[in-house]
């Protein structure tokens, strides 16, 4: 029998770094600081919720934006936290998590040759999403000291194809996040053109020292050409539930709906609904960043005797180690060797760069509960 030929859409691209690692986690039974998930649960009170839904038979498909009780709650919230008005009938999607909504947006814009800027390191999901549509990533590298934008290097890059350009604030994997310059950096370089703007906030409510989240639902001129995508995942310790939104103008929403109806069509109606009531409570927001610095802080007094050198992080559950003191293997390899021999898993930040990384630079996830948080600095410390 002749052999099925496919021409792969995605040739160069392999299993995810994030599955690698947490495949070798459980292989070497190591203590998993890789994947970006909390290895704590989400409220009881939000399980109630879900729960009280489904019996009371809300088990069917959801309209196809989403329902809308949580479309409502997420303009409301939006209005609160940002100042900003989105109509929740045309201007809010739910999403099937916010990799669906990055996906979405992509394909909703990007057309055969359409250049689109991303900052490395950039997570993963961003470069086979422009690829897959025929879009040209034109990639910048983030300052190395402390990961800002190099606007300079922004308006070398931009040329009448330029499409798109990505953002992440608080930025994975490095926790660094968007400050007023950059603002108005972007807005001056924009302003009179057609560029629109991902702008991927998945970690909006994870973000410290009083800092606050810039988000691009904020700028009347920015929003006005932006698709802004979040995640309850991250919000409420709910990364397996694959809950987002996007938020954008009428005129771009109209053209993402068209792709997401045949991508998810609706997504999971019980966890709408427990979602949209439990949001009404904004301590179950607010109390994010404290519950987070808290961890953050912990784990960096625990290693605070160890070899390696943390990284600032400003925001998300990320912290980049710095490990140039202890050995001069490649990130990747290190990475290995801390899983097999000292029994911590976390992720080199190579995979986050189109053409790799010579740094020494690791990413651990703090989401964790403090007793393993304890065990993993142990381990560290040793070395």
């Amino acid at each position: 029998m002749q052999e099925l030929t496919i021409n792969s859409k995605l040739p160069a691209i392999g299993t995810s770094i994030f599955a690698v690692m947490s495949k070798m986690a459980n292989d070497y039974n190591a203590i998993n600081l890789s994947q970006g998930f909390p290895d704590f649960n989400c409220s009881d009170e939000l399980i109630q919720l879900v729960n009280d839904f489904m019996k009371k038979g809300f088990n069917q498909y959801a309209p196809m934006p989403g329902t809308i009780e949580l479309r409502k709650q997420i303009s409301e919230n939006v209005k609160k936290d940002y100042g900003s008005s989105y109509n929740f009938d045309s201007e809010i999607t739910v999403t099937a998590g916010a990799t669906q909504a990055l996906f979405t947006a992509f394909s909703t814009i990007i057309t055969a040759g359409d250049e689109v800027i991303i900052f490395e390191p950039a997570y993963d999901s961003y470069l086979p999403a422009i690829k897959i549509n025929g879009g040209i990533p034109v990639t910048i590298q983030l300052n190395k000291n402390d990961f800002s934008v190099p606007w300079d290097e922004v308006r070398k890059s931009i040329t009448n194809k330029t499409k798109c350009i990505v953002f992440n604030s608080p930025h994975n994997p490095t926790g660094s996040i968007l400050k007023e310059d950059d603002i108005k950096e972007l807005q001056k370089i924009v302003n009179g053109t057609d560029i629109l703007i991902i702008s991927d906030e998945v970690y909006e409510h994870i973000i410290f020292e009083d800092e606050m989240h810039l988000s691009f639902t904020r700028d009347p001129e920015l929003a006005k050409r932006s698709f802004v995508i979040s995640s309850f995942g991250k919000t409420f310790h709910t990364t397996g539930w694959k809950m987002g939104y996007c938020c954008a103008p009428e005129e771009l929403t109209k053209e993402f709906r068209k792709i997401h109806q045949f991508v998810v069509f609706a997504v999971n109606t019980p966890i709408q609904l427990a979602i949209a009531t439990f949001m009404k409570d904004v301590s179950n927001i607010k109390k994010l960043n404290k519950f987070y610095q808290d961890k953050r802080d912990s784990f960096a007094s625990l290693i605070k005797d160890s070899r390696f050198s943390l990284k600032s992080c400003s925001g998300t559950y990320f912290q980049l180690l710095d490990y140039s003191k202890i050995s001069d293997k490649h990130d990747l390899e290190f990475s290995k060797y801390l899983t097999k021999e000292i029994g911590v898993a976390t992720i080199p930040l190579s995979p986050f760069f189109s053409k790799g990384s010579e740094e020494k630079l690791i990413r651990i996830c703090f989401a964790k509960k403090d007793e393993i948080l304890k065990q993993a600095a142990d381990k560290l410390c040793q070395i």
